[in-house]
Protein backbone atom coordinates (compact mmCIF):
# COMPACT_ATOMS: atom_id res chain seq x y z
CA UNK A 1 0.00 0.00 0.00
CA UNK A 2 1.23 3.45 -0.90
CA UNK A 3 2.38 6.28 1.81
CA UNK A 4 -0.80 8.43 0.45
CA UNK A 5 -3.27 5.49 0.45
CA UNK A 6 -2.33 4.67 4.04
CA UNK A 7 -2.25 8.18 5.43
CA UNK A 8 -5.64 8.70 3.77
CA UNK A 9 -6.47 5.27 5.67
CA UNK A 10 -5.49 6.42 8.86
CA UNK A 11 -6.33 9.95 8.76
CA UNK A 12 -9.94 9.93 7.01
CA UNK A 13 -11.49 6.10 7.05
CA UNK A 14 -10.30 5.11 10.26
CA UNK A 15 -11.85 7.88 12.28
CA UNK A 16 -14.88 7.64 10.62
CA UNK A 17 -15.22 4.34 10.99
CA UNK A 18 -14.12 4.21 14.53
CA UNK A 19 -16.81 7.08 15.12
CA UNK A 20 -19.99 4.80 13.47
CA UNK A 21 -18.76 1.80 15.60
CA UNK A 22 -18.90 3.94 18.93
CA UNK A 23 -22.86 5.34 17.52
CA UNK A 24 -23.60 1.87 16.82
CA UNK A 25 -22.98 0.74 20.68
CA UNK A 26 -24.01 4.02 22.03
CA UNK A 27 -27.02 3.51 24.53
CA UNK A 28 -29.19 5.12 22.10
CA UNK A 29 -28.51 2.53 18.83
CA UNK A 30 -27.54 -0.41 20.85
CA UNK A 31 -30.84 -2.16 20.80
CA UNK A 32 -31.26 -1.38 16.53
CA UNK A 33 -27.20 -2.44 16.22
CA UNK A 34 -27.90 -6.27 18.60
CA UNK A 35 -31.46 -6.73 16.53
CA UNK A 36 -29.77 -5.90 13.13
CA UNK A 37 -26.52 -8.12 13.91
CA UNK A 38 -28.69 -11.36 15.19
CA UNK A 39 -31.36 -10.61 11.94
CA UNK A 40 -28.60 -10.39 9.39
CA UNK A 41 -26.17 -13.26 10.90
CA UNK A 42 -29.66 -15.53 11.09
CA UNK A 43 -30.23 -15.19 7.92
CA UNK A 44 -26.73 -15.63 6.76
CA UNK A 45 -26.58 -18.74 8.85
CA UNK A 46 -29.33 -20.23 6.68
CA UNK A 47 -28.13 -19.09 3.54
CA UNK A 48 -24.78 -21.16 4.29
CA UNK A 49 -26.88 -24.32 5.75
CA UNK A 50 -28.93 -23.81 2.25
CA UNK A 51 -26.01 -23.70 0.06
CA UNK A 52 -24.61 -26.63 1.43
CA UNK A 53 -27.81 -28.69 1.28
CA UNK A 54 -28.36 -27.57 -2.47
CA UNK A 55 -24.15 -28.73 -2.59
CA UNK A 56 -25.02 -31.96 -1.28
CA UNK A 57 -28.32 -32.51 -3.00
CA UNK A 58 -30.52 -32.80 0.14
CA UNK A 59 -32.84 -29.77 -1.37
CA UNK A 60 -32.85 -29.12 -5.05
CA UNK A 61 -33.65 -24.98 -5.04
CA UNK A 62 -32.84 -22.62 -2.41
CA UNK A 63 -36.16 -21.92 -0.01
CA UNK A 64 -36.68 -18.60 0.27
CA UNK A 65 -39.67 -18.64 2.65
CA UNK A 66 -36.83 -20.56 5.02
CA UNK A 67 -34.40 -18.27 5.06
CA UNK A 68 -37.16 -14.87 5.53
CA UNK A 69 -38.54 -16.99 8.62
CA UNK A 70 -34.73 -17.70 9.60
CA UNK A 71 -33.88 -14.18 9.59
CA UNK A 72 -37.36 -12.88 11.33
CA UNK A 73 -36.09 -15.51 14.26
CA UNK A 74 -32.75 -13.75 14.01
CA UNK A 75 -35.15 -10.64 14.88
CA UNK A 76 -36.70 -12.28 18.09
CA UNK A 77 -33.74 -13.81 19.07
CA UNK A 78 -31.91 -10.77 18.71
CA UNK A 79 -34.26 -8.55 21.62
CA UNK A 80 -34.47 -11.51 23.89
CA UNK A 81 -30.56 -11.86 23.53
CA UNK A 82 -30.34 -7.79 24.35
CA UNK A 83 -32.66 -7.41 27.37
CA UNK A 84 -31.34 -10.82 28.56
CA UNK A 85 -27.48 -10.07 29.18
CA UNK A 86 -28.45 -6.59 30.58
CA UNK A 87 -30.79 -8.25 33.21
CA UNK A 88 -28.04 -10.64 33.66
CA UNK A 89 -25.76 -7.99 33.94
CA UNK A 90 -27.81 -5.82 36.31
CA UNK A 91 -29.04 -9.08 38.62
CA UNK A 92 -25.12 -10.43 38.78
CA UNK A 93 -22.73 -7.44 38.49
CA UNK A 94 -19.67 -7.63 38.59
CA UNK A 95 -16.29 -8.92 36.28
CA UNK A 96 -14.75 -11.14 38.96
CA UNK A 97 -14.28 -15.00 38.04
CA UNK A 98 -16.86 -16.11 40.93
CA UNK A 99 -19.18 -13.96 39.86
CA UNK A 100 -18.53 -14.87 35.52
CA UNK A 101 -19.13 -18.28 36.59
CA UNK A 102 -22.30 -17.53 38.43
CA UNK A 103 -23.35 -16.07 35.51
CA UNK A 104 -22.24 -18.39 33.02
CA UNK A 105 -24.58 -21.24 35.14
CA UNK A 106 -27.27 -18.79 34.89
CA UNK A 107 -26.82 -17.94 31.16
CA UNK A 108 -27.14 -21.43 30.33
CA UNK A 109 -29.63 -22.44 32.59
CA UNK A 110 -32.04 -19.87 31.69
CA UNK A 111 -30.68 -18.02 28.93
CA UNK A 112 -30.16 -20.78 26.55
CA UNK A 113 -33.91 -22.30 27.11
CA UNK A 114 -35.19 -18.90 26.96
CA UNK A 115 -33.57 -18.17 23.36
CA UNK A 116 -34.14 -21.61 22.25
CA UNK A 117 -37.92 -21.50 23.10
CA UNK A 118 -38.29 -17.99 21.24
CA UNK A 119 -36.02 -19.55 18.42
CA UNK A 120 -38.74 -22.54 17.72
CA UNK A 121 -42.08 -20.25 18.92
CA UNK A 122 -41.19 -17.31 16.42
CA UNK A 123 -40.83 -20.16 13.63
CA UNK A 124 -43.48 -21.60 14.79
CA UNK A 125 -45.61 -18.78 14.57
CA UNK A 126 -44.42 -17.93 11.20
CA UNK A 127 -44.98 -21.36 9.57
CA UNK A 128 -48.61 -21.78 11.36
CA UNK A 129 -47.75 -24.86 13.25
CA UNK A 130 -50.78 -25.97 15.56
CA UNK A 131 -49.50 -25.94 19.47
CA UNK A 132 -49.12 -30.44 19.09
CA UNK A 133 -46.91 -29.34 16.65
CA UNK A 134 -44.75 -26.68 18.14
CA UNK A 135 -44.05 -28.68 21.57
CA UNK A 136 -43.70 -31.86 19.04
CA UNK A 137 -40.67 -29.99 17.78
CA UNK A 138 -39.60 -28.73 20.53
CA UNK A 139 -39.17 -32.48 22.47
CA UNK A 140 -37.56 -33.38 19.01
CA UNK A 141 -35.18 -31.27 18.26
CA UNK A 142 -34.68 -28.85 21.02
CA UNK A 143 -32.42 -30.74 22.90
CA UNK A 144 -29.70 -31.01 20.15
CA UNK A 145 -29.35 -27.54 19.99
CA UNK A 146 -29.36 -27.15 23.85
CA UNK A 147 -26.41 -29.94 24.24
CA UNK A 148 -24.34 -28.27 21.77
CA UNK A 149 -24.94 -24.93 23.44
CA UNK A 150 -23.44 -26.77 26.74
CA UNK A 151 -19.97 -27.89 24.11
CA UNK A 152 -20.12 -24.29 22.59
CA UNK A 153 -21.66 -21.10 25.00
CA UNK A 154 -19.57 -21.52 28.54
CA UNK A 155 -15.69 -21.11 27.34
CA UNK A 156 -17.31 -18.43 25.17
CA UNK A 157 -19.08 -16.60 28.22
CA UNK A 158 -16.10 -16.94 30.23
CA UNK A 159 -14.40 -14.55 27.78
CA UNK A 160 -17.64 -12.83 27.15
CA UNK A 161 -18.49 -12.33 30.70
CA UNK A 162 -15.15 -11.65 31.76
CA UNK A 163 -13.47 -9.31 28.93
CA UNK A 164 -16.48 -7.49 27.74
CA UNK A 165 -18.33 -4.71 28.85
CA UNK A 166 -22.61 -5.27 28.50
CA UNK A 167 -23.01 -3.56 24.74
CA UNK A 168 -20.40 -5.94 23.31
CA UNK A 169 -21.95 -8.90 24.48
CA UNK A 170 -24.44 -9.54 21.55
CA UNK A 171 -21.85 -8.46 19.02
CA UNK A 172 -19.63 -10.94 20.09
CA UNK A 173 -22.21 -13.64 20.50
CA UNK A 174 -23.41 -13.01 16.89
CA UNK A 175 -19.68 -13.88 15.84
CA UNK A 176 -19.22 -16.65 17.89
CA UNK A 177 -22.74 -18.33 16.43
CA UNK A 178 -22.19 -17.30 12.83
CA UNK A 179 -21.26 -21.31 13.06
CA UNK A 180 -24.51 -22.07 15.66
CA UNK A 181 -26.98 -20.57 13.50
CA UNK A 182 -25.75 -22.63 10.44
CA UNK A 183 -26.14 -25.67 12.80
CA UNK A 184 -29.63 -24.40 14.49
CA UNK A 185 -31.11 -23.94 10.30
CA UNK A 186 -29.70 -27.69 10.13
CA UNK A 187 -31.26 -29.27 13.35
CA UNK A 188 -34.89 -27.00 12.30
CA UNK A 189 -35.03 -28.21 9.09
CA UNK A 190 -33.36 -31.61 9.22
CA UNK A 191 -36.38 -34.54 9.71
CA UNK A 192 -35.36 -36.61 12.60
CA UNK A 193 -38.35 -38.83 12.67
CA UNK A 194 -36.21 -41.83 11.08
CA UNK A 195 -33.01 -41.02 12.52
CA UNK A 196 -31.01 -41.31 15.77
CA UNK A 197 -28.81 -38.39 14.42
Amino acid sequence: MSAGRLKLLRTIIAPKVVKVFQKMFSDKFLLYTNVGLSTSLSGLGDLIEQKYELMSEELTEWDKVRTRNMTISGTTVGFVCHYWYSHLDRTIPGYTVRIVLKKIVVDQLVGSPLSISTFFGTLAVLEGSTIDEFIKEVQTKAWRLYAAEWMIWPPCQFLNFYVLSTKYRVLFDNLVSLGYDIFTSRVKHKDYSESSD
